[in-house]
């Protein structure tokens, strides 16, 4: 298993498939699940003779289940560890939703040479939360359910997400998938508790503002019109108003978790946005 171990002692677990030389793509995953949720991207871009990589973010998956460092300049902090550790230079890094804000803050930051494009999927920023100065985000009681839910059975609430909003299945007409719902909770259920608490906090809450705006490289933002979880109004066309090289791209009637729901439609335009 390959991992690397942070200056602050956590091992952070990662998968690296591909010749070195390749151009790397890097794949930062969702709340509360793992590298693993990217498996159908990462065989499609291995075969496309690109370098993959994907890390199970702190507290998630396989890497340590910590209880402290469960907050975005912790995360992007890894990803840099990581990138130095691997020496991945003209990356493009490709986050969904929570791996989306974690892209956003680490690419904000990254030393140069080191990412050449980034693709936000569902994505949280700019900021989830409703504030005064986000009056179209969602009220923080919506958050502070969902960290009750955790509290009061974690195992039944990682059953309700993938079920319901997660990948639209509860819309009519849905092509319910019980493997598709399993992995979510298998995922899930690999984490730790208090670090997928913890994250709650740092998806809906943190500011992605100023990270937007210092983002100097082409950025790809791909949104679900029909995202349950990150809704499409408060996120992607205010994300993409901040960036100085951001590009829209509008999914009517998807779904947050269209990357597994619809993987040959964003597979195909990734492709197309990494070649281009």
């Amino acid at each position: 298993m390959s991992t690397i171990t942070t200056k602050d002692g956590t091992e952070i677990f990662y998968k690296d498939w591909g010749p070195k030389e390749a151009q790397p793509i890097v794949f930062h995953h969702g709340w509360p699940l793992s590298a693993d949720d990217w498996d159908n991207q990462m065989l499609f871009f291995l075969h496309q003779g690109f370098r993959v990589i994907a890390h199970d973010r702190r507290g998630h998956g396989r890497s340590s289940q910590t209880a402290t460092g469960n907050e975005m300049d912790t995360y992007a902090a890894d990803v840099a560890e990581l990138a130095a550790h691997l020496n991945l230079r003209n990356a493009v890094h490709i986050g969904h939703s929570t791996g989306g804000g974690e892209v956003a803050h680490y690419v904000a930051r990254a030393e140069p040479g080191r990412v050449a494009k980034a693709v936000l999927i569902g994505a949280v920023p700019p900021v989830m939360v409703k504030s005064d100065k986000n009056p179209g985000g969602l009220p923080i009681e919506v958050f502070d359910g969902f960290r009750a839910a955790l509290v009061a059975n974690r195992a039944q609430f990682y059953v309700d997400i993938p079920t319901g909003p997660f990948y639209g299945f509860n819309r009519e007409g849905a092509k319910v998938s019980q493997g598709v719902i399993d992995n979510w909770w298998r995922q899930g259920m690999m984490g730790g508790a208090k670090a997928h608490y913890d994250c709650i906090k740092a998806f809906s809450e943190t500011d992605f503002t100023e990270d937007l705006k210092a983002i100097e490289v082409p950025v790809l933002v791909m949104h679900g019109d029909d995202d349950q979880i990150v809704p499409y109004a408060d996120s992607a066309p205010l994300s993409v108003k901040l960036l100085r090289n951001g590009t829209l791209k509008t999914y009517a009637g998807l779904p947050h978790g269209m990357c597994t729901t619809h993987p040959d439609v964003i597979n195909a335009d990734l492709l197309a946005f990494i070649k281009g």
